[in-house]
């Protein structure tokens, strides 16, 4: 069983997005991470967000949630932040589901994510990266404000950590800059039916090298 892509799902909660974050100027973000979200028909949805951040993106997953009949989770580090966060997306009309906590503890009760938002602007993010409890399915995980990320070494295959199998990454420059990766578990669904071997292509955004791997 993987993640199926649907994209009626996913342009009418782009549509419905853009309605909901007319106000904001950063809205590109939001419209695309919901499209994407909705259209995996994501069940489990998680982001993380902390003091001061920008709340469309958050909108934008509650959007995607409706459309799947999901359920959506905003992680955040203190009291402080979930305060603002609950009072920001309020004003939206919004009624989050929060857990406040490190990533240790906030994902133990989070099992089964489809779809994972972090913000790189959190020097953590590849922590929780690493504790996330996937979805059997796969999962579609995205990385926002990427261009700010100060780990210039971070590499998608560090964070899995064998666990999962990384299907295609990607970087879009969209807002500041968004780095996506699918993902597949490791389990008996990693073989190809008949053990048949896979060519993957991979590009090297630091060197500009491009890597052609047999699995």
């Amino acid at each position: 069983m993987k993640l199926v892509w649907s994209p009626e799902t996913a342009s009418k909660a782009y549509i419905d997005t853009v309605k909901s974050c007319e106000v904001f100027n950063e809205s590109s973000v939001a419209e695309l991470i919901s499209a994407m979200a909705a259209g995996w028909n994501a069940k489990l949805i998680a982001e993380t967000w902390f003091s001061g951040g920008v709340i469309a993106t958050s909108i934008g997953l509650a959007v995607a949630s409706r459309h799947t009949g999901g359920r959506h989770v905003c992680i955040v580090p203190d009291e402080q932040s979930r305060l603002e966060y609950v009072e920001a997306i309020g004003k939206a009309g919004i009624s989050p589901e929060v857990i406040v906590g490190q990533p240790e503890e906030a994902m133990i009760g989070l099992i089964g994510i489809d779809f994972l938002v972090v913000d790189c602007r959190r020097n953590d993010f590849a922590r929780i990266l690493r504790v996330a409890g996937l979805g059997h399915r796969g999962a579609v995980l995205v990385c926002k404000n990427a261009s700010s990320r100060t780990a210039s070494d971070f590499r998608w295959r560090s964070v899995l950590d064998g666990k999962s199998r990384l299907v295609r990454s990607m970087f879009l420059p969209v807002g500041k800059g968004l780095d996506i990766a699918h993902v597949a578990t490791s389990g008996g669904s990693s073989n190809s039916g008949n053990g048949e071997r896979r060519w993957i292509k991979h590009f090297d955004r630091q060197s500009g090298e491009e890597f052609i791997i047999r699995k």
